[in-house]
């Protein structure tokens, strides 16, 4: 595979780690590989992140709840920080944030237990994802929210390639215009896998291995 390479923001804890070459995921082949680990796990690189996001939502977004996938929960926990602190002005100011991951069953549906559906059940949702490309996995949390009877606030994001997601708002810290040549194609519409080169490695949000 090629070597990894960063893309950097005006911030200097906040940049993109990828690699190009031929990829496959659950829903789609990329021609890149978004390593977003680090982001994920580093408190310092979750803060970072974070930060980024929230202005997004401070000022004019109630969040009682952030809906965590894709192992975000550092990320999802430092936006609950931030929109909870006291010393500027915020919608969430002064209140707590409820932060919660989905369990998944067959089909990759996600479901809430009992002791989490109050939770959900009438609140603000914020749904937290580390990259929305297809938008699937995102439009599952929606569509688990809306049944609980919450309601979606928008998606956040460390990378999209969308700015909406059936309906509701994405935001993200990077976007194809990062990578400049960045494409994602259904599996049995690839022109990478047409051309006949061989898939170099499976994705998902756990990380990478190769093939």
């Amino acid at each position: 595979m090629a070597k990894e390479f960063k893309i950097r923001t005006k911030n200097q804890d906040v940049f993109l780690r990828v690699q190009k070459g031929h990829f496959a995921t659950m829903h789609s082949h990329t021609n890149y590989y978004i390593d977003v680990t680090t982001q994920k796990m580093r408190l310092s690189e979750s803060k970072a992140v974070a930060k980024e996001l929230v202005g997004y939502y401070s000022m004019t977004t109630i969040v009682d709840t952030i809906l965590c996938i894709d192992g975000m929960e550092v990320i999802g926990t430092c936006i609950a920080n931030e929109l909870t602190k006291d010393d500027y002005v915020n919608m969430n100011a002064h209140q707590t944030i409820y932060v919660i991951s989905p369990e998944y069953i067959s089909g990759g549906q996600m479901i809430f237990r009992d002791n989490l559906v109050p939770m959900i059940s009438g609140k603000h949702v914020l749904v937290v994802a580390a990259s929305v490309t297809t938008g699937k996995s995102a439009l599952a949390a929606i569509d688990a929210v809306n049944y609980y009877g919450g309601k979606v606030e928008g998606v956040a994001a460390i990378f999209a390639t969308v700015d909406e997601c059936d309906g509701h708002p994405v935001h993200s810290v990077f976007d194809p215009n990062d990578l400049g040549d960045f494409e994602s194609y259904k599996p049995h519409n690839c022109p990478i896998c047409a051309k006949g080169e061989k898939i170099e490695a499976l994705v998902n949000s756990f990380g990478i291995s190769a093939i």
